[in-house]
């Protein structure tokens, strides 16, 4: 393998961004590791639904860091979500990358990758939730608020795509940890 094993599985991850699960080609992903289908295979013997799983790894990993981490790390709860909006700001490139999980919800992928995206969603809803109880919230209100700001998320990933701007994300963003807090 010319790059790296991960350095080849952020490449595929754009590829899974830009062109879904089903236009995910092997040509595009060999195209964007720079290697032929015949290494690929070698890399990735179950072919494309092994990419992606590795992809999925690879997205699970890095928003553990960026964002589960600093919620679950030392600090205020306020410090804590105003952190976690920061680092969702980088995740997501401001607004320009979508969200693989939820491309990993369409088409065939549905059923391929359901489990670990619904996981991976229910962590992230009940890890804010529960700063939001230490910061004063009854459960039922601290969870609705953390759907509410993970809809909001998703949502405006999708506007600012739509829109070709990401003034609407840095909005969102910017005002995620105040909604999130109020009294």
């Amino acid at each position: 393998m010319h790059m790296s094993k991960e350095d080849a599985i952020a490449q595929f991850a754009k590829v899974f961004r830009k062109y879904g699960y089903e236009g995910a080609t092997l040509t595009r992903l060999s195209k964007a590791a720079g290697l032929g289908k015949a290494s690929l295979y070698h890399h990735f013997p179950r072919g494309k639904e092994e990419m992606a799983e590795a992809v999925l790894n690879y997205v699970n990993h890095c928003f553990q860091t960026l964002v589960l981490e600093p919620l679950q790390g030392p600090g205020k709860p306020a410090e804590r979500i105003y952190r976690m909006s920061q680092n969702i700001r980088e995740f997501y490139r401001v607004g320009q990358d979508p969200c693989l999980l939820s491309i990993l919800t369409l088409g065939d992928a549905k059923d391929l990758f359901d489990a670990p995206v619904k996981r991976a969603f229910e962590t992230w809803l009940d890890t804010l939730a529960g700063v939001l109880v230490e910061a004063g919230c009854k459960p039922a209100e601290a969870y609705r608020r953390a759907e509410d700001a993970i809809i909001q998320i998703q949502g405006v990933l999708v506007l600012s795509r739509s829109l070709d701007s990401t003034d609407t994300f840095e909005r969102v963003i910017t005002t995620l940890p105040d909604n999130l807090l109020k009294d």
